[in-house]
């Protein structure tokens, strides 16, 4: 049996927790900020956990992490 290759663009954007939870950066900071208000922008900033649905997905493509 071969071994399974990990994705590797999912790998850069997804870290493992202590807790088995996969962490992930959120969306919508790169551009357009100006018409994005403070508050906005600085919840954006903070990491979040990957939704129970799409947990097994992540875990398929990225066997080893």
């Amino acid at each position: 049996m071969p071994k399974v290759k990990t994705k590797k663009a999912a790998a850069k954007r997804f870290k493992l927790t202590g807790t088995g939870q996969l962490k992930r950066m959120k969306a919508y900071k790169s551009h357009i900020l100006t018409k994005k208000s403070t508050k906005r922008k600085r919840n954006l900033r903070h990491a979040a956990m990957t939704e129970a649905t799409n947990v097994k997905t992540m875990k398929k493509i990225m066997p080893y992490l």
